[in-house]
């Protein structure tokens, strides 16, 4: 019987699981063996494999790991990482070993590895690869992996190749799982691995916790911490619940709202799916990609359409540009061209929003109708709301909320995004139509008031507007008096061609149904600075024309 000396048997096997002998420490061990090593290795007649392997080859096809995002080149498991499996792919008997005649017995009946994270099956494709080249050709087609000649610390390569034993060390286990460093602050997987930004991202720095409502967010750890969990706040090395990118679950979303349900993230953004508008992450599985074009071509939505987990933080900006949510993110520039990463809000909005299938058709028929968002917004046109550039006229000068000026630039968010006070500021849910923040009636013949309009009212000066104060002379008449929503008129986006300068300044751009035509024309003609003449029928006058 082999003796070790107590002084260092905890930095052994004999302390471990791996101790299946009758003295070990687990639960599976055997009934009377007392060998400790003779469960992996023989000292004579054992297999040529290194190292003196008492163990058969479980001769078996698996399925490997596979994604659109791996450059490496994966083959069945050859080297040390077989020789684990001969154990944990289940199909082996543990007490079956070659320099035995006939099979150790395990206690309680056990024969080969117990179903559980231990036993991988012989479905690997939810673990991390393994058995692969790990050479700089590699890390430099990835972009995001070290280079090998780096791995100088506990993880090492095995004939230039990533093994099991890269991360695990079968004999000893100063850290959980037998690895070879801790995975506390991702300290293990950033020996290899180099996500972008992530060092000042929030999910590497958070002190965020769990105060302990379920679901779990970090069900295979023992870290309290976002910044302890690091990486393993969504991915799970072994037997991933989402096999692509090891991801902890299946449905993208619920990899986020596992912490952003309240429980752990300060705002509660699954709380804002449930209202009636929302940008549904419910409603697509397995579409997303990593590596689709920035224009998209399937029509989907999911959290890491908007958020890039591994770079987001809550770094603040001046609108257009990106905020540290969005940081990290392919784009679609004004120009209609693809940008990785976006730089300006926007260029992330038109990745769905600029005529891509599946889109939402305008909500509202019009004179001059229109469905790509990023045209609307070009600053060439005849109006625009100040989004992609400052506004191209001063008439609205004295009309805006401070601290809005003619020069404001706005983010999309600045209308839509989560209604109430409190909520998150990104677009998730809203109880208003198109994920509005705040009411805007659209209806005929509303009665006005400060909450039907209430988006209009946050920019612009409501006592100005229905005053007749410094605008449109004839805006009590419309608004207030024949109830005509600032939607029969106005094309909140902006109007392009073939709009121009003289019909459609200020946003003109009429309803149709609403506004019918006087004499088979519908037009507004701009005369100067807050005047103008319409000829059109609406509310039954025929305005034929109509001078303001």
């Amino acid at each position: 019987m082999l003796t070790i000396p107590l002084s260092i048997s905890a930095q052994t096997i004999v302390s471990t699981k791996h101790n299946l002998s009758v003295t070990g420490p687990g639960t599976i061990k055997a009934t009377t063996e007392q060998e400790i090593c003779i469960f992996c290795h023989a000292p004579h007649n054992g297999r040529p494999d290194q190292p003196l392997w008492n163990r058969l080859d479980p001769g078996l096809t698996y399925t490997l790991y596979t994604s659109s995002t791996t450059q490496a080149t994966l083959g069945q498991p050859d080297g040390a990482s077989i020789l684990c499996l001969s154990c944990h792919d289940g199909t082996i008997a543990l007490g079956s070993v070659i320099s035995r005649g006939a099979p150790i017995t395990m206690a309680g009946g056990v024969t080969t590895m117990p179903t559980g994270v231990s036993n991988l099956t012989k479905d690997i494709s939810n673990d991390h690869p393994i058995s692969f080249l790990y050479d700089a050709a590699l890390a430099a087609a990835d972009g995001q992996l070290v280079n090998p000649a780096s791995l100088t610390g506990p993880v090492k390569l095995w004939n230039g190749k990533l093994q099991c034993t890269s991360c695990h060390d079968p004999h000893k286990n100063n850290f959980s799982a037998f690895l070879v460093a801790t995975t506390q602050s991702s300290n293990l997987c950033l020996t290899c691995h180099t996500p972008t930004n992530w060092a000042g991202g929030s999910h590497r720095n958070s002190t965020a916790t769990w105060n302990g409502v379920a679901p779990d967010p970090w069900f295979h750890t023992a870290y309290t911490t976002v910044a302890q969990n690091g990486c393993e706040n969504c991915h799970n090395p072994h037997s991933a619940g989402g096999k692509l990118r090891l991801m902890d679950f299946q449905p993208e979303e619920n990899n986020c709202l596992d912490c952003h349900n309240g429980n752990v993230a300060g705002k509660n953004i699954q709380a804002q799916f449930a209202k009636t508008y929302k940008h549904n992450v419910y409603g697509y599985t397995g579409i997303h990609d990593p590596v689709e074009n920035s224009l998209v071509a399937t029509n989907h939505v999911e959290c890491v359409d908007c958020h890039n987990a591994h770079q987001t933080n809550n770094t603040a900006a001046v609108a257009p540009n990106v905020n540290g949510f969005m940081i990290g993110l392919k784009g679609i520039n004004q120009a209609g061209n693809p940008v990785n990463p976006a730089l300006y809000e926007y260029e992330i909005c038109y990745r769905c929003h600029t005529n891509t299938p599946g889109m939402s058709p305008p909500a509202t028929p019009r004179v001059i109708v229109q469905g790509n968002v990023r045209l609307e917004f070009a600053t060439t046109n005849p109006s625009f709301h100040p989004v992609v550039g400052p506004r191209n006229n001063t008439e609205i000068t004295g009309n805006l909320i401070a601290p809005n000026t003619a020069s404001t630039v706005l983010y999309c968010t600045a209308c839509h995004a989560s209604d109430g006070t409190g909520s998150p500021k990104g677009p998730h849910g809203s109880i208003y139509p198109r994920i509005l923040k705040q009411q805007y009636i659209t209806t005929d013949n509303t009665t006005e008031t400060a909450a039907a309009y209430a988006l209009c009212y946050s920019c612009h000066n409501r006592n100005n507007i229905i005053n007749n104060i410094n605008t449109f002379p004839e805006h009590r008449l419309h608004i207030v008096d024949e109830k005509a929503p600032c939607n029969v008129c106005h094309d909140a986006h902006g109007i392009g061609s073939p709009g121009t300068l003289t019909n459609n300044s200020n946003l003109i751009n009429f309803r149709t149904g609403i506004v019918t035509p006087s004499g088979g024309i519908i037009q507004f003609t701009d005369t100067g600075v807050r005047h103008g003449s319409c000829r059109l029928t609406c509310h039954g006058f025929n305005h034929n024309p109509e001078t303001y």
